[in-house]
């Protein structure tokens, strides 16, 4: 082989180890772009899972504060039904006593 030869494949090989590493480079930077797409995508479905947990814990506290105020008009409604069924029983006990008045007058009366 002469020295023009192997000038000739030296410059071939040269080039295509060139064409690897800029197919190398290449991929490389496909990938970072990738992963760097992925993590913006990753970045935004986290931004927005945290939205929505934060609209879900105002809308739970919402509704614990109406559960809440709900409790406190059952436990109202319950004092009041028991205040009424005490004045029945207090009104029960009064007719009794007046029937038992009545029924003494009678036995009084010619």
């Amino acid at each position: 082989m002469d020295a023009a030869t192997i000038g000739a494949i030296g410059t071939i090989v040269v080039g295509l180890a060139a064409a690897a590493a800029a197919l190398i480079g290449q991929r490389t930077n496909a990938r970072a772009t990738h992963q760097g797409a992925v993590m913006t995508g990753y970045g935004g479905l986290v931004d927005n899972l945290q939205e929505e947990r934060d609209a879900l814990r105002a809308e739970r506290d919402t509704l614990r504060a109406e559960l809440t105020a709900a409790y406190a008009d059952l436990a109202s409604e319950r004092a009041d039904r028991a205040a009424l069924q005490a004045q029945i029983a207090q009104l029960q006990t009064e007719i009794a006593d007046r029937d038992r008045q009545i029924a003494a007058l009678r036995r009084l009366t010619p």
